[in-house]
């Protein structure tokens, strides 16, 4: 690891030259060190602060960066603000699981998130004198669209539900979230999509469906990773459309 700069951070401290322009981010922080380790070649750790692992190396000669985002909006927002506003990255793209809620949606599936709905208050900072709807980076939202098409992944393209809370009182809200046409549930997509149009900076949530809501289906172990897999294999491509 190069010499170490004064960070303008508490909750990453990095030289900002170790930190690629796009960065891979799963929730969890072990996730990205199973991602440097088997994905990237000569992956440089360079953020341990709180255990929020961030890795570095490179992928068909380019750079790109994994880091975990914690679970829900409020630390995942955090981490990728300070990437976009101190270390000066250009694009995130979450690499996540989400539960299942639409009928056609099976386990194992691809769902890129083109918007999400949510139930976060995390907008409510920008005073936006509407509702502002949280969407992908279209570039992005595209070329993963295309790579995941071009390996014959199954993959549905739509909106997702973001919740603040996993475990929700209303019993009746994932029936809501269904009959509304969203694909998935998960905890974090809308609010990275706000920070990323509030920063000008580019945003992509990939999401591997790793059981279903309504049919209780789920995958196995093996199941799970040769899902996770097909998701990297997005990722990863489309992140070197973006990378230096």
């Amino acid at each position: 690891m190069s010499e170490l700069r004064s960070s303008p951070s508490t909750s990453i401290v990095a030289d900002p030259d170790l930190i690629a322009k796009v960065v891979l981010m799963p929730g969890d922080p072990l996730r990205a060190k199973t991602v440097a380790e088997k994905f990237l070649e000569n992956p440089v750790c360079f953020n341990t602060v709180r255990n929020m692992l961030g890795y570095t190396g490179l992928y068909k000669g380019r750079k790109i960066s994994v880091m975990g985002s914690g679970m829900g909006v409020p630390s995942a927002t955090l981490y990728i603000h300070e990437l976009f506003h101190f270390f000066d990255v250009d694009a995130v793209i979450r690499i996540g699981s989400a539960g299942g809620l639409g009928e056609d949606v099976q386990v194992r599936e691809l769902v890129v998130a083109m918007t999400a709905s949510t139930n976060s208050d995390y907008v409510r900072q920008y005073q936006f004198p509407g509702l502002l709807a949280p969407q992908a980076d279209f570039s992005m939202l595209r070329t993963a669209v295309e790579i995941a098409e071009q390996k014959g992944i199954p993959t549905r393209v739509g909106s997702v539900f973001t919740s603040d809370q996993f475990y929700n009182a209303n019993p009746h809200a994932n029936e809501q979230y269904r009959d509304m046409g969203l694909l998935a549930v998960e905890m974090e997509t809308a609010g990275i999509y706000w920070e990323a149009m509030a920063s000008h900076k580019k945003a992509l949530s990939l999401l591997s469906i790793s059981d279903h809501i309504f049919t209780g289906a789920s995958l196995s172990a093996e199941e799970r990773q040769n899902s996770f897999t097909d998701m990297m294999e997005v990722a990863l491509e489309t992140a070197w459309t973006v990378a230096e």
